[in-house]
């Protein structure tokens, strides 16, 4: 259940409340997308970096170890030792991604592994019952994702298919969480509104998904490859179509600048790869500006990642010692940096929740993105 506890302009401060606890938004979710985080950061790690979901993907996790494994060994949460809450993506994306040679069918797609190339087949009621098998906490729909640029005509066609694969969704997924050997049964199921660049479509498909009293709604196909200011515009246009009293969330996005802008138009949970990925290659987010550890300046500076931030990295290791750590090659230099980098964007989303609750949202944003775009002396 999610219940709005404050408007700050179209920013919006809630709280979604699930069977494997509450998630306060507006919320960063940590990608493990097997189950791990890359650089080597665990799920104990996670709970003190203020990690509040972990998202794992069912496409990966279908091909290996293989989801009916997982089911065995008593689903996602006892699997990769993680108490709080998991949202499972659909698949949707890397099985239009990953998959060079893929044939679509109104049933599902059909396309092969990019692990040892067998043939899998994959629709809506597939993707619900790998996520059921996963038992996350919360499911996504399975979706298509068009290419960016698609002409109109092939945008409709397929937000079209979108929709009636959203309805087989939600039917399969009543049907599993009423089933005696289902894990979760209280799984959540989220629906994802599509239309790439064309406003009008991405309204109309925004209006027709919100009458499906779904338990929360995402935007889909966007940072695909559009401007930023183009992504925006999509979000003015779409997110008031969207009911106010269910979690927003806009997937796979992005930089904290990103962020603050999604949040200031009313999205409620965000997910990116960047603060695991750019750490392992060397950059840092911080509270005056990113830094590239590869550049020469830093081999002799014994200060921390960030003066302002209170993780345990910059607690106790200088940049000096970690740029030392990627150039050697030692995987500590990679989990050093992913660990600082994950608590910077959690401990954003922090000061975003407080901003929110106390009016000053606007107020906020403007400092945070001039202090972003500060060069790191």
């Amino acid at each position: 259940m999610y219940k709005l506890l404050k408007k700050d302009g179209r920013a919006k401060r809630g709280e979604l409340q699930t069977v494997h606890g509450t998630i306060q938004t507006p919320v960063f979710m940590n990608v493990g997308t097997v189950g791990a985080m890359k650089g080597a950061v665990s799920t104990e790690d996670l709970q003190g970096l203020k990690t509040q979901v972990m998202l794992c993907n069912t496409y990966h996790l279908h091909v290996r170890p293989g989801d009916q494994i997982v089911k065995q060994l008593g689903g996602l949460s006892r699997f990769v030792s993680w108490d709080k809450p998991i949202l499972t993506d659909s698949g949707g994306f890397q099985v239009f991604s990953l998959a060079g040679l893929r044939k679509i069918r109104e049933e599902g797609v059909t396309f092969r592994s990019h692990i040892d190339g067998h043939k899998i087949f994959m629709g809506p009621e597939e993707s619900m019952q790998i996520q059921s098998h996963l038992a996350s906490t919360i499911a996504m729909a399975f979706d298509e994702c068009p290419p960016h640029p698609a002409t109109r005509k092939y945008m409709q066609d397929s937000v079209d298919r979108t929709t009636r694969w959203l309805r087989r969704c939600k039917l399969e997924m009543k049907r599993l969480n009423s089933l005696e050997d289902t894990i979760n049964p209280n799984q959540l199921l989220f629906g994802i509104n599509q239309g790439g660049t064309y406003e009008d479509i991405r309204i109309s498909h925004a209006k027709q998904i919100a009458e499906m009293d779904l338990d929360g709604y995402a935007l889909g196909g966007l940072a695909v490859g559009e401007s930023h200011e183009e992504m925006y515009h999509i979000l003015d246009e779409t997110i008031p179509y969207l009911p106010e009293d269910k979690p927003t969330y806009l997937m796979g996005v992005g930089t904290p600048a990103n962020i603050l802008e999604g949040v200031d138009r009313g999205v409620d949970f965000f997910d990116c790869v960047y603060p695991a990925r750019n750490g392992r290659h060397g950059h840092a987010y911080t509270n005056h500006g990113k830094m590239n550890l590869a550049n020469a300046k830093y081999e002799l500076d014994d200060r921390p990642l960030d003066k302002d931030c209170g993780c345990p990295v910059c607690r106790r290791y200088s940049r000096a010692y970690i740029r030392h750590l990627l150039k050697a090659k030692e995987m500590l230099g990679m989990r050093l940096m992913v660990t600082h980098n994950l608590y910077f964007y959690n401990h954003m989303m922090e000061e975003i929740r407080d901003a929110i609750e106390q009016g000053r949202y606007q107020e906020y944003k403007k400092q945070k993105l001039i202090q972003l775009e500060e060069e790191t002396k």
